[in-house]
């Protein structure tokens, strides 16, 4: 696990070229606002948005996530934890007025930009 990359994925880094393409500035792997040891793939603090790009595998992806065969009981508790951490952020951060994204790997990155894009355009027009 330790030599899994934290930042700058391959999605990651398809989603960012699209949002910065777009005009968009953020900040990238920031630590998220309460929470300690836990960051936002992309953040957007002044639009209070925080954007997640979650691994088929590491988050169960319930369209392409698979549970491994050698340790099935030690993995399948390992995922249902990061899947627990994932819904306990949101509801943090849902609670403290933020705005989560949470984007599969496999999504179409320009889609995904569309997403944000859309969130981030509904926070310009609530703060006029």
């Amino acid at each position: 696990m330790s030599r899994q990359a934290r930042r700058d994925t391959a999605p990651e880094v398809l989603l960012r070229h699209d949002l910065h393409r777009r005009g968009l500035r953020f900040r990238v792997d920031h630590p998220l606002p309460g929470l300690p040891r836990r960051r936002a793939d992309v953040l957007f603090p002044r639009a209070r948005i925080a954007v997640f790009i979650d691994g088929c595998f590491w988050h169960a992806c319930p369209d392409h996530g698979t549970q491994p065969v050698s340790n099935a009981a030690w993995w399948s508790a390992k995922l249902e934890r990061n899947v627990a951490r994932d819904r306990s952020t949101d509801a943090h951060l849902a609670a403290i007025g933020w705005t989560v994204l949470r984007i599969w790997e496999h999504e179409d990155p320009s889609m995904a930009a569309d997403r944000v894009m859309v969130a981030w355009e509904r926070t310009r027009t609530e703060g006029s």
